[in-house]
């Protein structure tokens, strides 16, 4: 029976008890590493919520490992640079090195996901978009404002391209691989590229993003948060789905992006953090403003956060099964 599918962001992890316990033992890049543990807590929320897709269970951070980067994933923190990339030699010492031999722990995962979901669900593998990773190298850490990243964009543009150059053509072969071991949709997350103004999106990141979703023969989902003054442009980049974050109403987002895109999205993830009342209010709000058309994945507007209730995003799934499955039998 034709329905919308339903999967999330950040779906595998932090809000499933079976995963706090596997944290107790490993850090994260521990778990990413052992392809058997990877794929264990990459289907877990397939089985706990009943979503259509297991979304790979991996850090945005991971290919730039093989770069010669020393990343450190810091509790309530985030992403630590030990050397920062900030001129032409840092970058040119970064490596584009073969996805086989940099993360082959993933493609193995991947592999084992694959065999083991009902052929009906789909594998979605990732990659982070250029733009952001950028800022995690260039930055050091996390950062609200992006004052290094912009300071290097507008003063060294060279520099700036010579690092996205990089960055494309690793996380293009990294994201080729994820197709080849069984991935069957690739998501590019640009989770922080609404720093930018449309016309720096277009200069300094939409270029980047553009080289790897059109290396790409399978389904792609191009996403990025704060970003409703830039949809048009991430559309004219590339991606056949475009995600919608929380900040614009779906039919909005829907009409720049053009109804020749799907969409994904694009419930608050807090709402989750809420009584039942308000999230099913939220739900229907976001499938009234899809009214049914095709090409919609319904997603929160960002990842799941790590206080979400495992029981009430099963809940939302069934919910969103039942009423898009109700209209397309109407």
């Amino acid at each position: 029976m034709e329905r919308t599918p339903v999967w999330f962001m950040r779906q595998a992890g932090r809000s499933l008890p079976e995963y706090r316990e596997l944290r107790k033992q490993f850090n994260l890049f521990e778990v990413c590493r052992r392809p058997e543990l990877c794929a264990e807590v990459t289907l877990q929320p397939v089985a706990a919520h009943g979503v259509d897709a297991a979304v790979m269970f991996a850090d945005i951070m991971l290919p730039v490992l093989g770069m010669g980067v020393e990343v450190e994933l810091v509790e309530s923190v985030g992403p630590v640079v030990e050397e920062p990339v900030r001129t032409m030699a840092d970058v040119e010492r970064l490596r584009v090195a073969d996805p086989e031999e940099a993360v082959p722990f993933i493609l193995e995962a991947i592999r084992l996901v694959r065999s083991d979901l009902h052929p009906d669900r789909a594998v979605v593998g990732f990659c982070g978009g250029p733009f952001t990773v950028a800022g995690y190298l260039i930055e050091g850490k996390p950062t609200r404002d992006f004052v290094l990243v912009k300071t290097l964009m507008y003063r060294e543009p060279a520099v700036w391209h010579a690092l996205m150059d990089k960055l494309a053509e690793t996380f293009t072969a990294y994201v080729r691989a994820q197709v080849a071991a069984g991935a069957d949709v690739i998501q590019v997350f640009d989770s922080w590229v609404g720093a930018l103004s449309p016309a720096d999106y277009r200069e300094f990141a939409g270029p980047y993003a553009s080289r790897i979703l059109a290396a790409l023969d399978v389904p792609t989902i191009h996403f990025g948060t704060g970003t409703a003054t830039l949809l048009s442009s991430m559309a004219d980049a590339g991606g056949d789905v475009i995600g919608l974050d929380w900040r614009i109403p779906l039919d909005d987002g829907w009409a720049i992006v053009g109804e020749d895109r799907g969409v994904q999205g694009n419930l608050d993830p807090a709402v989750m953090l809420g009584p039942w009342g308000r999230i099913e209010a939220g739900a229907a709000d976001v499938l009234a403003r899809a009214g049914g058309r095709p090409g919609h994945i319904f997603n929160l507007g960002h990842g799941v956060l790590p206080d979400t209730d495992p029981a009430a995003l099963r809940r939302l799934v069934e919910l969103v099964h039942e009423r898009t499955a109700k209209e397309a039998v109407a």
